[in-house]
């Protein structure tokens, strides 16, 4: 996958405007956990066009567009937490040292999501680059080395877990 999505970007807009559907630029809208959202499997179907088309078909004219752009906060705020954690002297050091690699990606897109309403629905595509969810994990480990030091039951030897 491209390591930035800009061109992705003018592309889905230029594509967007040929058709002759608006565009309103939005933050992002749903996500998995969403209550009515419906995802696009765009790892078996990446073309955004695709997307488009289903929108066209259910007669939306109108498809939101969220593209975000890579600021290093997300790093600083990792390598505070990661400070904080208890993990082993190599795993933070390895961590510290993937964390700083992705400053290099900073002003670039990292996703892009598109979306319509239709019958109390959203359909959402949506696409990040690998740098990105790789850059999603890492954060994800680091949160869940919290996690696991207070994931004890306090109660555990005095109920059965039954």
């Amino acid at each position: 996958m491209r390591p930035n999505l800009d061109t992705l970007r003018r592309e889905i807009l230029q594509h967007l405007e040929s058709r002759g559907m608006a565009v309103f630029r939005s933050y992002p809208r749903a996500d998995a956990e969403s209550p009515g959202a419906v995802l696009w499997d765009s790892d078996n179907h990446p073309d955004y066009r695709e997307f488009v088309e289903a929108a066209w078909a259910a007669g939306v004219r109108m498809v939101t567009l969220y593209a975000r752009e890579f600021t290093s906060d997300i790093v600083e705020n990792a390598l505070a937490q990661l400070s904080d954690t208890d993990l082993e002297r190599d795993d933070r050091r390895t961590l510290d040292a993937r964390l700083n690699e992705m400053r290099a990606y900073e002003g670039f897109t990292c996703e892009i999501e598109l979306s319509f309403d239709h019958a109390q629905r959203t359909y959402v595509f949506d696409v990040r680059t690998e740098w990105f969810d790789e850059l999603n994990d890492l954060v994800e480990q680091i949160e869940d080395s919290y996690q696991d030091e207070g994931d004890e039951n306090p109660l555990s030897g005095y109920y059965s877990n039954n």
